[in-house]
């Protein structure tokens, strides 16, 4: 929660002395959002019981951003926390990617609106977290799961992924999703990105945003859904970017979101309703997740991608810069003016710049063993394909300090 502090002043009514003190105050009030609480004695005098919350700082985003994720759990034990922290400070990382939301559909920080019961960490000092990383010229991105959510369709099981014969549907790790198109949900993840930006977080980063994919996918059943999976997921892109891309507090918010590694390569939506065009138009960023031991066997010719680290990073964020940069598409999008009227239709979109484009890299085993080299080849890779910006995953927020260079 907001900490408040307070500061009492005394004034005589209709003295003009209230009007010169709040006018000697406005210098000290005017950079804080603030409530004067007054009372009175029977001589008429009033005394005000100033009630002053802290400017909210953010800062802005680095030219090129070189961030490593740390989990809410991570933040929440102090030897996780402070190693990260140290690395940022001695290394060239200087964002870090930070739970807002996880998997298990727990709010990390202080929220009015988050749902109740999650059996997540939190982040008890959320604020003065973020306001350290500020004070170390740390870019604080704030990670938040979507769709993924067991906490929220525990709490309104109508409003999940359902099973065929009844119930809610889950994943094969026994996770429920909320229906793309239960729109409801749609405007619970937007005050949570505002309550976060609220607290000081510079980004909001959105993950999960799509239809699940790994589960008994035959026995889903969409209830909310109308149409095509891209279509309902576009449709909240759209939403998002209307009422979270407007100024508050006079900040504007950056937004980012994190996609299959696969949309770079593939123009279909991979039936989860993802497809890279269909999301630039709407984020300020756009973080593929291009890690090699996701890719299937045999993937552009390739036996086993681990043992292809700088090659997967290369074709696959190459070919996304091919896309960001073209001036037409060949899949329809709301954003895109229609050239025709069936498909496939070539349609005219944006160009956008590379950088856009920042693509989420593995530190971790996981197929393969990952060190010092194979961290820095996918690093060299995402430089060689045109882009100047990288986030590194370990889920377990242990990071190869060999493979970064120092501060």
């Amino acid at each position: 929660m907001k900490k408040h502090t307070k500061r009492t002043y005394s004034f005589a009514l209709g003295s003009g002395l209230a009007v010169t003190i709040l006018g000697l105050l406005a210098p000290t009030l005017m950079p804080h959002l603030f409530a004067l609480d007054v009372s009175y004695d029977r001589g008429g005098v009033a005394t005000t019981t100033e009630r002053v919350t802290p400017t909210v700082e953010h800062l802005a985003t680095p030219q090129a951003v070189k961030a490593v994720y740390l989990s809410q759990c991570g933040a929440s034990s102090e030897t996780l926390r402070t190693s990260v922290l140290k690395l940022a400070e001695e290394t060239e990382v200087n964002a870090i990617v930070l739970d807002l939301k996880d998997y298990t559909g727990t709010v990390s920080f202080p929220s009015e609106t988050a749902v109740s019961g999650g059996k997540g960490c939190t982040i008890s000092d959320f604020r003065a977290l973020v306001k350290h990383m500020h004070e170390q010229g740390i870019y604080v991105i704030g990670r938040l799961t979507v769709f993924q959510d067991p906490l929220y369709t525990k709490t309104y099981p109508e409003r999940a992924v359902q099973r065929t014969g009844g119930g809610v549907w889950h994943d094969y790790k026994g996770l429920a999703f909320v229906d793309v198109g239960a729109r409801p949900f749609w405007d619970y993840i937007v005050t949570l990105a505002k309550e976060a930006h609220a607290l000081g977080v510079d980004e909001i980063n959105f993950d999960y945003i799509r239809y699940p994919s790994d589960g008994p996918m035959k026995e889903a059943v969409y209830t909310h859904s109308q149409g095509a999976h891209a279509d309902n997921v576009e449709r909240f892109f759209q939403y998002l970017s209307q009422e979270i891309r407007v100024s508050q507090g006079g900040h504007q918010p950056v937004t980012s979101a994190d996609l299959f590694g696969m949309t770079t390569t593939n123009t279909d939506d991979l039936n989860i309703g993802q497809v890279l065009e269909r999301a630039l138009p709407y984020f300020d960023y756009i973080a593929p997740m291009v890690y090699p031991s996701h890719y299937p066997k045999g993937f552009n010719g390739w036996d086993n991608p681990n043992q292809h680290v700088y090659d997967i990073i290369e074709f696959s964020m190459t070919r996304a810069v091919t896309r960001a940069q073209a001036t037409t598409t060949k899949v329809f999008s709301f954003a895109h003016e229609r050239i025709g009227t069936s498909t496939p239709a070539l349609y005219k979109k944006q160009v956008y710049k590379p950088n856009v484009l920042r693509p989420w890299i593995q530190d971790f085993d996981y197929g393969g063993e990952y060190g010092a080299k194979e961290v820095r080849d996918q690093i060299q890779a995402a430089y060689d394909s045109g882009l100047n910006s990288w986030l590194i995953w370990s889920p377990s927020n242990r990071y190869t300090r060999e493979a970064l260079l120092p501060n």
